[in-house]
């Protein structure tokens, strides 16, 4: 059974850093791309950055890059979000998503950050920045 757990939300002022893990299982870790999104309250839900598993290949949206990365630990089956200069408008619910892609030459940044493209979830983690 694939599960994906999300953990490391909480309350930060702006500035302030976290780190977010997604801890996988039931499945093997380098045939995917795994993903993270956001949803802000009234939002849809944004993806904005990925990685391929299996090369390390990354992916941002602009509104992150340079203060997000994002890594993968293949003995763990876990992918962390490191986020630093924390905003306001970066509160929101954060989900770590997985798309296999074995068979496929699919990499992190020919996959369209949209909820569609990505089939199993996790159950999100509350990322808060006070200002």
């Amino acid at each position: 059974q694939v599960q994906l757990v999300e953990s490391g939300g909480g309350l930060v002022q702006a500035g302030g850093s976290l780190r977010l893990s997604c801890a996988a299982s039931g499945f093997i870790f380098e045939y995917y791309v795994i993903a993270w999104f956001r949803q802000a309250p009234g939002q849809e839900r944004e993806g904005f950055s990925c990685i391929t598993h299996s090369d390390g290949t990354t992916s941002y949206a602009d509104s992150v890059k340079g203060r997000f990365t994002i890594s993968r630990d293949s003995v763990k089956n876990t992918v962390y979000l490191q986020m630093h200069n924390l905003k306001p408008e970066d509160t929101a619910v954060y989900y770590c998503a997985a798309r296999y892609t074995i068979g496929t030459m699919l990499s992190c940044p020919d996959i369209r950050p949209e909820e569609d493209e990505y089939s199993y979830w996790g159950q999100g983690t509350q990322v808060t920045v006070s200002s």
